[in-house]
């Protein structure tokens, strides 16, 4: 038996195809274009998600014998917003995670609707790239194309929708979307009344490891599967990224280093950070979890790399940086490429580099990406300790988790056990493992989770490069209180 999972990420679609014994027998990968309108905005077209994941199908079980594909489920880009007419067509492009047009409408939900109402409703409060403030964007200035509006949908829930012909979304995206009611796992009337919007508008919704349908006739013919094949209607990324790492169940923690950057804490029980400065959102487990999100992590690096120094040797640039300088090195880059979001809410914050000196080598700049972006990682980490949650442990991936010495200031500067598992590939991987729950290999996510996921390497704190980092931090967190001001007069 064989079982798929779909990483619907923000620069390709990742096909990953797993036996029952969580064996990993084939992965591709498929490109498609990512849009900037203008600065700080961010878009793609779902049908270009759709085009490739077909093509990525075709290739994934090429060689294969296709009446064994079983069960296909999903790990998708989470906030974006899709929206489809009365004929099921796209009305315009997905405003994707990482936009940050909206600034105007999170301030009126915010400071307007108010931050404990918002809490009240969804348990969380209004980010820019969160779904709601977009639909309000939309409102104000498109209202003909939002007149036309018959269907509103996340990313990975298209794609289900273009396989199977159900409307569904899943209880771990839709917690991101600020219409979602997360304690009660249920929309929120109140946030539907504020967005101007209907009902039946939004999804049936679905826990991650639900079946919602089988693939429409036409497309298992295309594809060459059988009609029967399951489709489960899936998770955000980083709830299937927790699963695949076997992030589940109560106090277990996973730093993902793709494009975006998080740390997700699962848990049994419900709670809410009273600042907000987490999300709480509702797990691909059947349970909850918290979540710091930064929006550029690894797309720190490959900005660096492949933009600023016009390379793509990644290991021989990381090679480069000098082991003694771990800890000491005296530039400071501060990572808001695209803004951020967890713990400052700031979309208007930017990117800097401080501290360059004559004697600074391209090496230097280099490790200050990758600690900047580490550095920011903890100050969501140093939220979670305010609330009382002690994180001895953490598994890693994302693209970022194949980088050894990456791996390493995580553990230094988080002051952590960084648990590395066998199977890295987060989204696609738990993806895989929601459908082959859904077809009834498993119990629930957890036994899945339990008996596939195994840890085959620790990266362990080193006590004298820990205090480094813990000097390091503490003069890194000053930089942007002293900007803040200065990147919104920036904006103006």
């Amino acid at each position: 038996m064989y079982f798929i999972g779909i990483d619907l990420g923000t620069s390709s679609v990742k096909l990953l195809m797993m036996d029952e014994n969580g064996k990993t027998v084939n992965i591709v990968s498929r490109d498609y274009p990512l849009y900037f309108p203008k600065p700080g905005w961010s878009e793609q077209d779902p049908r270009d998600w759709y085009r490739e994941t077909i093509t990525g199908l075709k290739e994934l079980t090429e060689g294969f014998n296709k009446d064994e594909v079983r069960g296909i489920s999903f790990g998708g880009q989470m906030h974006g917003l899709v929206v489809l007419d009365e004929n099921d067509e796209v009305i315009r492009n997905a405003i994707l995670w990482n936009d940050g047009r909206t600034t105007k409408e999170c301030d009126y939900l915010n400071n307007v609707i108010g931050k404990d109402k918002l809490s009240e409703y969804t348990a969380n409060i209004a980010f820019a790239g969160f779904t709601a403030p977009k639909i309000l964007w939309m409102k104000e200035n498109e209202p003909e194309l939002f007149a036309k509006i018959k269907k509103i949908m996340l990313p990975k829930d298209y794609l289900a929708y273009k396989l199977t012909g159900v409307f569904a979304t899943d209880v771990s995206d839709a917690s991101g979307m600020l219409l979602f009611d997360v304690k009660n796992r249920t929309w929120s009337e109140e946030m539907i009344n504020i967005c101007g919007i209907k009902r039946e508008m939004l999804a049936d919704i679905y826990e991650s490891y639900d079946k919602i349908g089988c693939l429409k006739p036409e497309i298992a013919a295309e594809v060459g599967f059988k009609p029967e094949t399951v489709v489960a209607a899936g998770a955000g990324d980083n709830a299937a990224a927790a699963v695949g790492t076997g992030t589940v169940g109560d106090n277990r923690c996973n730093i993902s280093l793709g494009t975006s950057g998080t740390i997700f804490i699962s848990s049994k029980n419900f709670s809410v950070d009273s600042f907000n400065s987490l999300h709480s959102f509702a797990h691909a487990d059947g349970y909850y979890h918290l979540m710091g999100c930064m929006l550029s992590a690894a797309s720190c690096q490959k900005w660096w790399l492949e933009e600023i120094m016009k390379t793509d040797n990644y290991r021989g640039e990381q090679e480069s940086i000098d082991n003694e300088k771990l800890g000491d090195n005296h530039v400071f880059f501060l990572p808001y490429l695209m803004g951020e979001r967890s713990p400052i809410n700031d979309p208007l914050a930017r990117a800097t580099f401080t501290g360059m000196t004559m004697d600074t080598t391209r090496s230097d700049m280099f490790q200050a990406v990758m600690e900047g972006v580490t550095f920011a990682l903890r100050d969501s980490f140093e939220v979670a300790k305010k609330l009382g949650i002690d994180i001895k442990k953490t598994k890693v991936c994302g693209g970022g988790a194949r980088s050894a010495v990456w791996k390493r200031m995580l553990a230094n500067i988080l002051n952590v056990e960084v648990e590395i598992v066998e199977t890295e590939q987060g989204p696609s991987y738990g993806g895989a493992i929601l459908a082959a729950v859904a077809c009834g290999v498993f119990k629930d996510v957890v036994e899945a989770a339990d008996k596939l996921v195994k840890i085959v390497d620790v990266v362990e704190p080193e006590k004298e490069l820990v205090a480094k980092y813990e000097k390091r931090y503490n003069e890194f967190r000053q930089i942007y209180p002293a900007l803040k001001n200065f990147f919104a007069d920036l904006a103006k």
